[in-house]
């Protein structure tokens, strides 16, 4: 590759060795993982793969990895905050994201390391490195059944409408458990056999689409379903009456559900893992291009949620289930167009699964294969491991919420708040940023405040337990 000069500037940087830190001038637009060389010096690098993807193509990737099956719950969210009061905690989560990612980035770029876990390694060696792989693990597995569950019911229902059945038969091709397993070989395995991330690019476009159309179909129905909703109002009942806040929409209210909000909001923003391989495949990759792909997924995610709540909301008011396309089927089970909805949410998330495995896999290669080069047979084994073990989860256990409430309580606020912070403090040497510098005071404000989000989900969840109510909503 051709070595270039590195620019002079007034911003200072460090490389680290094994034995200390290189001090470094760079320009923090200049960061990169180029190999680079000026006056004996070599900015932090990445010389084992030549970044290929496009901007545009990472942005698909990173806004598809943020999407989650999430969106369908969040105008439930809205109906429990009310619309100001989610806007703020929106717009508050998601840049602090944005911040999450940036820290990210800064602590990739002294030690040019392009691993989660090999950022973890350096932080705080062996323990940190199984930690952060074993985190990216567990959250990505938990996020790749949430995404098949909803092959596992709503594919049936949707083959069910396509047919005409007013119920469901006892053919193979109505079984959800078989139909997971199909998509899973034909679909999501091939896309997950691919050997960079970039490539599915095209795919995490076509993703997107799928649920612009969904955004699109809320925004539809709201101007073509009146309220109230005959569906929802117990017109036998003597005297029936409709509540006058039946259609009303709220501002702000708290209520038992409101809790869980600020955790429902907290997974749906969750890209972390995908970051680093994202960055280390883009072409030209400098930490400004890799910070102005974050932005423009989240800021297009942080768009398309707040209208799919609005709208959601806005038609059903405090109506809205936590599942907003299962309200859509109480008021016309045979609706076409929101027949075309699910299956493009269906085919939205399929797409997804690919790529939520690729950390995955990443993180395993780290653990168990630190040194080894890429080899096809470790690619294809461990990819079909993966599904094998997900499949075989989301077939055997009816009902794994509980489970995944308390994996995302965890990891989530791991992966968004308190390893990054953990990382840049650590990372980044106090010769740089003393421990009293502003920097370093706001990633351990950042770290706390992901140990107080980690604390209240817990309590949230143990309380929810103790009632007997189940958590509502996720990633």
């Amino acid at each position: 590759m051709e070595m270039q000069k590195m620019s002079n500037g007034s911003h200072h940087e460090y490389e680290s060795l094994d034995k200390g830190y290189v001090y470094l001038q760079v320009k923090p637009e200049e960061e990169s993982f180029l190999p680079e060389k000026s006056d004996g010096f070599k900015k932090p690098q990445f010389t084992d793969f030549e970044g290929k993807t496009s901007f545009g193509m990472s942005a698909f990737n990173l806004s598809n990895a943020i999407m989650g099956s999430g969106i369908l719950g969040l105008s439930y969210a809205m109906s429990n905050t009310g619309i100001v009061l989610f806007l703020i905690l929106l717009t508050a989560i998601a840049c602090l994201s944005s911040y999450s990612v940036h820290l990210l980035l800064r602590s990739a770029g002294v030690v040019g390391i392009r691993a989660y876990e090999q950022l973890g390694l350096r932080a705080f060696g062996q323990p940190g490195k199984i930690l952060a792989g074993v985190i990216i693990t567990l959250h990505n597995i938990g996020a790749m059944s949430s995404y098949l569950f909803i092959v596992k019911y709503e594919l049936p229902l949707v083959i069910q409408a396509f047919l005409g059945q007013a119920s469901s038969s006892g053919d193979w091709y109505m079984n959800g458990n078989y139909l997971i397993v199909i998509v899973s070989v034909t679909i999501i395995l091939p896309l997950a056999l691919m050997k960079h991330l970039g490539y599915l690019g095209y795919t995490s476009g076509f993703s997107l689409t799928c649920m612009v159309f969904f955004l699109s179909s809320v925004i539809y129905k709201k101007f073509n379903i009146a309220c109230p909703l005959e569906a929802f109002v117990n017109l036998t009942a003597i005297n029936a009456t409709i509540p006058e806040d039946t259609c009303t929409a709220k501002y702000f209210t708290v209520n038992q559900e409101t809790a869980y909000t600020i955790p429902i909001l907290a997974f749906a923003f969750v890209c972390h893992p995908e970051v680093l391989p994202i960055y280390t495949e883009l072409r030209n990759p400098t930490k400004r291009r890799m910070q102005g792909i974050a932005n423009v997924s989240i800021l297009s995610m942080f768009v398309m949620y707040l209208l799919t709540a609005v709208f959601g909301y806005l038609t059903f008011y405090v109506n809205t289930e936590a599942e907003l396309l299962h309200t859509y089927s109480k008021v016309d089970p045979l609706d076409t167009l929101i027949l075309c909805v699910r299956v493009a949410v269906l085919v939205a998330v399929t797409l997804t699964v690919p790529v939520v495995l690729f950390p995955i896999r990443r993180a395993l290669l780290q653990l168990l294969f630190p040194e080894k080069a890429f080899h096809w047979v470790r690619h294809v084994a461990i990819a079909v491991c993966l599904l094998f073990c997900v499949n075989l989860l989301v077939i055997l256990v009816p009902n794994i919420r509980d489970i995944f409430g308390i994996i995302g309580a965890t990891t989530a606020p791991c992966l968004i708040f308190i390893l990054p912070g953990l990382f840049y403090i650590r990372i980044v040497p106090i010769e740089l940023e003393p421990m009293s510098s502003r920097p370093k005071i706001q990633a351990a404000c950042f770290t706390a405040l992901g140990f107080i989000f980690m604390t209240m989900s817990l309590t949230f969840i143990g309380i929810a337990w103790l009632s007997g109510e189940e958590m509502r909503g996720g990633h």
